[in-house]
Order: structure tokens, then C-alpha cells, then sequence
């Protein structure tokens, strides 16, 4: 089955928000048997989501509480059918590093039709992991079909 992954710079706010939600959209959709996962471009440690992406979450329903960060290596990526990207600057360190998986990394934006970085709330208010959590949703919602329709075109691959 397919397999998404999520990826951002440490792996505690953006990613497993942007995990989180696309699970339970896949989920609604009746798509229980894909995998969803998320890793960073520089997670050196591993630890928890930060506090307030659970809090964002939790509002919505959502328990990201036992999340662990993990660094993207390449067994990560040449398991994944897509790799949804945070900022420009990982999808690009990412095809330059693994070029070989390449085609299959974009910026989580482009699902929507568009081309912009998400912005890191990492230190910052409550306040701004909401406005960033909306907009992650904002995008899985508008962009779906997209990510499904990628994810099952490269897993037959």
C-alpha cells in the first residue's frame, strides 16, 4: 500500500502535524492501509512533537503525543511512494543528496497547486502553531486528490 512521507527540518512541529492530518484525511477517505510518516532534514535528536504541535492537534482531535523525531535517511525514502516537503530548501537538499528518488519529492504546497515554503513556528506562541496547523490542513484538504493520485501512480512502480 502506499506510503507518504512527511518531512520538515527536526521533525517536532510542522511534519507531524502535516503526518497527523493526512492520516486522518486518508482515514476518512476509507485509505487505512497506507502509512504515513514524517522525518527531518536535521533532527538530531530524537525527541517528542513539541508541546504546542500537540496541543494544535489535540484541539482537532488528534493525539501526536508518542511521536519520536528521526533523521530522513535514505532507507526512508526509497520506501516512500511520495515525500512532502516543508520548504523549498529541503526538497532541494533532499533531490540533490538522493537523486535517485528525486522525482518523487515536492514541497507539500504543490499538492494545492502552489509553490511557497511553510513557515517554521519553532519557538514561537501557541498563537502561531495554530495559524501554521490551518494552513497545513488548508493544503492536505485542497490537495488530496493530488497526493493520493501521486502516492498510488509511484507505488505501482
Amino acid at each position: 500500500m502506499p506510503h507518504v512521507l512527511m518531512i520538515c527540518t527536526a521533525n517536532i512541529c510542522r511534519s507531524p502535524v502535516a503526518e497527523g492530518l493526512l492520516r486522518d484525511r486518508l482515514h476518512k477517505r476509507g485509505l487505512t492501509n497506507w502509512t504515513v510518516s514524517s522525518a527531518g532534514t536535521w533532527a538530531q535528536l530524537k525527541r517528542g512533537a513539541s508541546q504546542n504541535s500537540v496541543i494544535v492537534m489535540n484541539e482537532r482531535g488528534l493525539d501526536i503525543s508518542n511521536h519520536l523525531a528521526q533523521m530522513v535517511e535514505a532507507p526512508h525514502l526509497r520506501q516512500a511512494d511520495l515525500v512532502l516537503c516543508m520548504e523549498t530548501g529541503h526538497a532541494e537538499a533532499l533531490r540533490a543528496e538522493f537523486h535517485p528518488y528525486a522525482p518523487k519529492i515536492h514541497l507539500l504546497t504543490e499538492m494545492a497547486g502552489r509553490h511557497y515554503s511553510i513557515s517554521d513556528p519553532y519557538g514561537q506562541s501557541l498563537n502561531a502553531y495554530k495559524l501554521m496547523a490551518n494552513e497545513v490542513e488548508e493544503i492536505i484538504d485542497e490537495g488530496l486528490d493530488e497526493i493520493i493520485r501521486l502516492a498510488e501512480e509511484n507505488a505501482g512502480r
